[in-house]
């Protein structure tokens, strides 16, 4: 099933009774919301005047829900996680910790192939010469040491929305605000599910970061990036303004758990899949299996 995500721009009091999320509005006239906790999957704190309770915190926690606090500016900044999201967590950590420098290196190949493939269909899906691409995510070798990931991301930025002279960078004019922001999302639905699948977040094939507790989870969202590039580029066309973050931008950006990708031969929720992900993931660090299981845009 399909888990909501739950987001509070305004003033809320947030609190629980039998298992249920219980939404009060002390400053208004609307009625207190009740939301079963096990069906909730995201929850984004963006007013700084909503109060939650340690109990209901807890709750969200045992049911692996990923909280999500935002700073002054409205932006995600924060993302609060289980201490154990597995029931074996420790053995599935020392896979984790113990895979050979080959094997990491191997994984990375296939995500770099993955994402630029995905990036490749995205262009292609628009009309976009992709030929380039479509050279680059096949030729890219162990541990991706031709940096065939920035050869793309050079092509892929310059091309994609079709805005003259637009670069791709966090502190960058918009529409980096929109990517900003899905991908802060998108980073907390991969976090959530590595923890559901007992590993950690902080540990990496490829990022290692001392200052990044999400090393890991910055590098299995990089073949999901392309679905956050397609809900801006959605916005981007309905030629609305974009400069300012609004609320029903960031409502639109909030739809990514919930889209439909391809993985596996079949279609499922992103959220649903990047769990298969990263258990696939669990599975090579095992042993037993040495493919990622990664989504194909545009199937």
């Amino acid at each position: 099933m399909i888990k909501r995500t739950l987001f509070f721009s305004s003033p809320a009091y947030l609190s629980t009774k039998n298992n249920q999320l219980l939404i009060a509005y002390p400053e208004s006239d609307k009625e207190t919301k009740i939301v079963p906790i096990e069906d909730i999957g995201i929850v984004v704190l963006e007013s700084q005047q909503i109060t939650i309770t340690n109990g209901l915190i807890a709750n969200l926690l045992q049911n692996k829900a990923a909280i999500i606090t935002c700073d002054t500016f409205h932006m995600p900044t924060g993302f609060l996680q289980p201490l154990v999201g597995h029931s074996e967590q420790s053995e599935r950590i020392r896979h984790q910790l113990t895979a050979s420098a080959p094997l990491q290196k191997n994984l990375w190949q296939q995500t770099i192939s993955s994402k630029i493939t995905n990036q490749a269909n995205f262009l292609a899906q628009q009309n976009i010469p992709a030929r380039k691409m479509y050279k680059w995510a096949s030729n890219v070798k162990s541990g991706d040491t031709e940096n065939h990931e920035s050869r793309a991301a050079v092509y892929y930025w310059k091309h994609i929305f079709n805005i003259e002279n637009f670069t791709r960078g966090q502190k960058n004019a918009p529409p980096n605000n929109l990517l900003n922001y899905g991908y802060a999302i998108l980073r907390a639905v991969t976090a959530r599910a590595l923890v559901s699948s007992g590993m950690l977040p902080s540990v990496g094939i490829f990022h290692h970061n001392k200052y990044n507790a999400f090393c890991l989870a910055d590098d299995i969202m990089e073949p999901y990036r392309v679905y956050v590039d397609v809900l801006v580029n959605d916005i981007i066309k309905m030629n609305k303004p974009y400069n300012e973050l609004t609320t029903n931008l960031k409502m639109s950006l909030l739809q990514l758990p919930a889209i439909d990708v391809f993985i596996d031969g079949n279609k499922s929720p992103l959220m649903v899949a990047m769990s298969r992900t990263t258990n696939s993931l669990y599975e090579c660090f095992k042993g037993v299996n040495r493919k990622v299981l990664y989504p194909i845009y545009g199937k």
